[in-house]
């Protein structure tokens, strides 16, 4: 097999150098939708959605902080979504904007450093096919495992469908694409 370099240098083969690579493009995808943009413009809303460019980069690197950890943790990484309180809502409506003094430079370098931690973990995991319950949650099966594959596959998806999103805003605020 051949060996393929990730963003962070790690050398990774087969199914984890393929995993990283579909990981590594989507987030590309996404940061290259802010290039250019001063805070203010990251912080808009282009579209009927309550989303904004840097909003999206903030729970992308949420979502992808939160599942690594459930690869380690397991399910006392993340909230028991079922006991959610108002305070919680607000919370994550939070992660979706811009607030008052963050930066688009703030919320790409964390970014960069999640999906450094995340790089480091695929190279380091003993077995991809390790499974966690996952946790309490409507949206979950109940006493369904996931395997560090399976979120793996999942936190390229749900990259990848935001950086979709983000590629709509950023069309509507000023005309760019991130392809065509």
């Amino acid at each position: 097999m051949t060996a393929t370099t990730t963003p962070n240098s790690h050398t990774a083969t087969g199914e984890r150098a393929d995993l990283l690579t579909a990981l590594a493009k989507q987030r590309h995808f996404l940061r290259f939708t802010t290039r250019d943009l001063t805070d203010e413009q990251a912080g808009l809303r282009t579209t009927a959605s309550a989303l904004c460019l840097g909003g999206l980069v903030k729970h992308v690197t949420s979502v992808e902080r939160i599942w690594a950890d459930f690869i380690v943790d397991g399910p006392s990484a993340m909230p028991d979504f079922t006991a959610w309180t108002e305070a919680d809502l607000a919370r994550r409506a939070d992660e979706f904007r811009m607030l008052p003094g963050e930066t688009l430079a703030g919320v790409l370098a964390e970014y960069a450093e999640v999906a450094r931690r995340t790089d480091d973990l695929v190279a380091a995991l003993p077995d991809l096919g390790a499974t966690q319950p996952l946790p309490k949650a409507p949206w979950f099966e109940a006493d369904a495992e996931w395997s560090a594959r399976r979120v793996l596959m999942h936190v390229v998806a749900e990259t990848a469908q935001h950086a979709g999103h983000a590629d709509i805003i950023r069309e509507s605020l000023d005309g760019a694409k991130s392809m065509g």
